[in-house]
C-alpha cells in the first residue's frame, strides 16, 4: 500500500476478511513489462485494513481490466502508439460501431473491440487509423475500397456522415498539411524532437492551456513558454511534450514552423494592432478544448511554465531564455538538441 493514495471507502463484504466494512479503494503508480519493456501506469486496488500485510489488497473483475487498459494504454503512450480511448474517438467523431470502423478499413469485425480493450494495435494498424483520423478524404476513399463489405443503405449511411465532416476539417486539414509539411525532415525519433513525433493534438491543448492561465500571451512569449514545456518533459521522462523541432534565434528559440503553427485551425489566434502599422498575434484560449490528451505530468509541467513566466513580458522572458546552457552552446540557426534541455534551470 505504501505510495498509494485513498480514493474513496467503500462499504462491501470484503471477500479477504469475510466481514461487511469499509475497504478503502485506492491507486498508485505501478510497473509491469508489455513486449519486454517496462512500463508505468495507474494502478486501483481495494485495500483490507483487517487482513494480513502480505494479504491485504485484491482487486474485483473490472478493476483488474481497467488496470491492465491502462498498462497497455501506457505502452502505447511510450511507443506513439494510438490509445484506447483515441480509438473510440476516432470511432465516435464518424458515427460508427466498431463493427463498421473495422469493415471501413478492411480488418476482421472483431478488430476495433480488442483495440479499443485489450489488444495493442502494430504500426502498420495504427498508420491506417491516423490516416482516417482527421482526414475525412481518407475515410471516403477506404469506403469506396471496402464498400462490398455495407449493404447499399449501410453504405450511404456511412458516407454521409463522413462528408458532413468533410466541411468541419476541410481546413482544418488543410492547415494541419502545412505544418505537418515542415516536419517531413523529422519522422523519426531523435535528439532534435525530444525523441517525440509530433503531436499537433497535444500541441493545440498545450497552447490553449496556457492561453487560459496567461492573460496577455502573445507569439514570441508563447514560443519560449512551449520551449521550456517541451524541455522540462525532457529533463524529467526523456521524451519532449509536442513533438517540435526549435532553432537558435535572436529572440531564442523558435519551433520550425512557427508561421504554419500560428494558422492551425482550432488555435484562436487574433491579429491585433500594436501601433500605427505593426499587429501582434494575441493566442486566446480554445473553446472546449479537449485537454485529456495533457497527462497530469503534462499538466504539472505546465504549470510550472505559467507559473514562472505569467508576468515575464516577451523581452524578459527572451533574456532569461539567451542564459540558458541549450542557448549559448549553440549558434544561430542551429537545431537546439534536447541533451541539452539536462542542463536547463530547473523550476518544477
Amino acid at each position: 500500500m505504501e505510495g498509494s493514495t485513498l480514493i474513496r471507502k467503500i462499504h462491501m463484504v470484503c471477500p479477504l476478511c469475510d466481514r461487511t466494512h469499509e475497504v478503502e479503494e485506492r491507486r498508485r503508480i505501478a510497473t509491469i513489462t508489455i513486449k519486454g519493456d517496462k512500463v508505468s501506469y495507474e494502478e486501483r486496488f481495494l485495500y483490507c485494513v483487517n487482513a494480513d500485510e502480505a494479504e491485504n489488497e485484491f482487486v474485483t473483475g473490472s478493476m483488474a481490466n481497467e488496470n491492465l487498459l491502462n498498462a497497455r494504454n501506457g505502452y502505447r503512450v511510450k511507443h506513439g502508439l494510438l490509445t484506447s480511448d483515441e480509438i473510440v474517438a476516432i470511432r465516435e467523431n464518424y458515427g460508427l460501431s466498431q463493427v463498421d470502423l473495422a469493415r471501413l478499413l478492411g480488418w476482421g469485425e472483431a478488430t476495433i473491440s480488442r483495440y479499443e480493450s485489450k489488444a495493442i494495435q502494430d504500426e502498420a494498424y495504427d498508420t491506417m487509423l491516423r490516416l482516417i483520423k482527421d482526414n475525412p478524404l481518407a475515410a471516403l476513399e477506404f469506403l469506396k475500397k471496402n464498400a462490398d463489405k455495407f449493404s447499399a443503405m449501410k453504405r450511404l449511411e456511412i458516407r454521409s456522415k463522413i462528408v458532413e465532416k468533410l466541411d468541419t476539417y476541410g481546413k482544418e486539414f488543410l492547415s494541419r498539411q502545412a505544418f505537418e509539411a515542415e516536419y517531413a525532415s523529422f519522422d523519426t525519433k531523435c535528439d532534435s524532437n525530444g525523441f517525440a513525433l509530433l503531436n499537433i493534438d497535444k500541441l493545440e491543448a498545450m497552447i490553449s492551456y496556457i492561453a487560459e492561465k496567461v492573460s496577455h500571451l502573445y507569439k514570441v512569449k508563447l514560443m519560449k513558454m512551449l520551449w521550456y514545456a517541451d524541455s522540462l518533459s525532457f529533463k524529467s521522462s526523456g521524451l519532449a511534450m509536442s513533438g517540435m523541432v526549435y532553432r537558435h534565434e535572436t529572440m531564442g528559440a523558435l519551433p520550425i514552423g512557427h508561421y504554419a503553427l500560428m494558422n492551425l485551425e482550432r488555435l484562436n489566434v487574433k491579429e491585433e494592432a500594436c501601433g500605427d502599422y505593426d499587429y501582434m498575434l494575441h493566442i486566446y484560449p480554445t473553446l472546449d478544448m479537449d485537454y485529456s490528451i495533457l497527462t497530469k505530468a503534462d499538466k504539472k509541467i505546465l504549470d510550472a511554465v505559467v507559473e514562472k513566466f505569467k508576468d515575464y513580458k516577451s523581452k524578459a522572458i527572451i533574456d532569461y531564455m539567451h542564459e540558458e546552457i541549450a542557448y549559448t552552446q549553440t549558434g544561430q540557426g542551429d537545431i537546439i538538441p534536447f541533451s541539452l534541455a539536462k542542463e536547463i534551470r530547473d523550476f518544477l
